[in-house]
């Protein structure tokens, strides 16, 4: 089987999409199976190295920037066969939203959430009104369409119509770079080149409004009200819409409190979790929330909304809260400090649940539902 992937999330993204990219199609390429050929296709220079070393895997990239091959695809929607361009292949899979067109194979796409559709005011508007035009386009000609979680896949189906016969709940994991940080002096060394200089809770993510780190705010402050002096960090670059987030950073009076970090890479993102008090994650939506499962293969207890995938992903090894609930988070972080035994049975509870996932078992399932798209 002869198998082409759009791969340039995998090489412009370090992380969310691109991440999941690079660790799906990493374990698809390892699976056990009859011999499966992979071509990884993609436009715009490489900001993460393509892969050099994965079995019976080549790599093409495409002769125009990331930008025209999108307008070329989806906005001009000229004839440009993505299989052709790959050299051929009986399945063509996109794990970005959007199925480029095609001359003869059969084709997969990963919707990983609807949250345009859900809350769209959480969006850049530009990047709605794409993901509204081409999204419904994408999972209507596709074969077979793959969710990140149950949620979205309901999703697909109440707001796109999505026939539940094409379509397959694939999960995301925790990469193995994302295990507890034992040794102290390390994370010390991490923490001071971080300018973190006191106890802390951490969140991660694309700074936008679907994130909601404003009620994270509300809470930081209540817990200096209460005197608990802790920092908290956030990990992750400004996405869009962010001038309300900051805005209401400002108003808070916690500014001094709150550390944005960018570009930490993924060993000192470990030792990051490794030493908070928690990671506090109170997204309105989510397709799956990958942060949660780093978070506990790192023996980090978890608060995180109750909203979206987040209780699929969490189950019970979490405290799951309302995402509006200031309160809520403040007393939860409260208790992580007071209660050392309910912490260490969370920290149990997040290693349980975070083994529950794995790139291995959703590479073989991919390759399982492509042989079948293969023989159809």
């Amino acid at each position: 089987m002869k198998v082409a992937v759009d791969f340039t999330a995998g090489v412009r993204q370090q992380g969310g999409v691109g991440r999941y990219t690079r660790s799906l199609v990493r374990a698809l390429a390892h699976s056990p199976g009859a011999p499966l050929e992979l071509t990884l296709l993609w436009a715009g220079p490489a900001r993460v190295a393509p892969p050099q070393d994965w079995p019976r895997t080549s790599t093409r990239r495409l002769p125009l920037p990331e930008r025209w091959m999108t307008v070329a695809w989806h906005r001009a929607r000229l004839p440009l066969p993505a299989d052709v361009l790959a050299g051929g292949a009986s399945i063509f899979y996109s794990p970005d939203f959007a199925l480029p067109p095609l001359l003869r194979a059969r084709s997969a796409v990963t919707v990983h959430d609807l949250s345009f559709l859900t809350h769209p005011e959480t969006h850049f508007p530009p990047l709605r009104a794409y993901l509204e035009h081409v999204v419904p386009r994408s999972v209507q000609r596709a074969d077979l369409v793959l969710a990140d979680s149950e949620q979205t896949g309901r999703d697909l189906i109440a707001y796109l119509g999505v026939p539940e016969q094409k379509l397959a709940v694939v999960l995301s994991a925790a990469d193995a770079a994302f295990r507890r940080v034992e040794d102290e002096a390390q994370r010390r060394a991490v923490l001071r080149r971080w300018n973190v200089d006191r106890p802390y809770v951490i969140s991660v993510g694309t700074i936008q409004p679907r994130k909601n780190l404003p009620v994270l705010f509300m809470a930081l402050r209540r817990l200096h009200e209460r005197g608990r002096d802790l920092l908290l960090v956030h990990v992750g670059g400004k996405g869009w819409l962010y001038e309300p987030i900051f805005a209401a950073l400002e108003a808070s009076g916690m500014s001094e409190h709150v550390r944005f970090l960018e570009g930490t890479g993924d060993a000192d993102l470990a030792a990051l979790y490794s030493g908070a008090v928690a990671l506090v994650f109170p997204s309105l939506y989510e397709g799956f929330g990958l942060p949660c499962l780093e978070a506990m293969a790192c023996g980090t207890p978890v608060i995180a909304s109750n909203a979206g995938s987040l209780p699929e992903v969490v189950g019970e090894a979490g405290l799951l809260v309302d995402p509006q609930d200031a309160d809520a988070i403040t007393a939860g972080v409260e208790r992580l400090l007071d209660d050392p035994a309910w912490r260490e049975d969370l920290v149990r509870r997040g290693y349980a649940q975070h083994a529950r996932f794995s790139w291995a078992r959703s590479g073989q399932q991919l390759r399982e539902l492509l042989e079948r798209l293969a023989q159809r």
